[in-house]
């Protein structure tokens, strides 16, 4: 006889499955598009991890994020390669740098990051998290660091421009009830 489990989903569950659709669906539409640059994408499924750091709190962005970088590999096919490696450590990084940024900001309420300076953050973490591990397992060589320039300046300005996206839509949209 199988035990059946009760699952009572709180309002909060359903906010979070919705943001975490909503980037998944951005993170597949942006992996079907081509780069210029291997390893340089704008990453606006990041936009909504931010938007619901911004609405709601830390936590619910952690869900956000790792169930879209989960599902999204599922999806695209990508679980467990190297990129889904890849996309979790920055993923892991960035979470991290958002994490110390939100204690920063309840910490020194005068002295807040913008969702500009979260964004950017975020981004730089992303990539700087993504570069160790392409280096550490799968590139180790010293020629790799010479493009470590270039991906921290596309992290900077694709960081700053889901901040700015970010924190436009949470300018527009209603207060948060959760």
């Amino acid at each position: 006889m199988t035990r059946r489990v009760p699952l009572h989903p709180q309002r909060r569950d359903h906010m979070i499955a919705g943001f975490a659709a909503l980037a998944i669906v951005i993170h597949i539409l942006e992996a079907g598009v081509p780069t210029p640059i291997p390893g340089i994408k704008p990453g606006l499924a990041n936009v909504i991890t931010l938007l619901v750091l911004l609405r709601h709190d830390f936590r619910a962005a952690v869900w956000v994020q790792l169930l879209r970088v989960l599902v999204g590999s599922l999806l695209i096919g990508s679980f467990l390669t190297p990129t889904f490696l890849l996309s979790l450590a920055g993923a892991g990084a960035s979470l991290l740098a958002l994490g110390a940024l939100t204690l920063w900001n309840r910490a020194l309420p005068l002295a807040q990051f913008s969702p500009i300076g979260l964004g950017v953050a975020a981004a730089c973490a992303h990539m700087s998290g993504q570069f160790l591990v392409a280096y550490s397992w799968f590139i180790p060589h010293p020629g790799l660091l010479t493009l470590l320039p270039v991906l921290l300046t596309a992290a900077l300005l694709f960081g700053a421009l889901t901040g700015w996206l970010a924190g436009r839509i949470h300018d527009r949209l209603p207060a948060a009830s959760t």
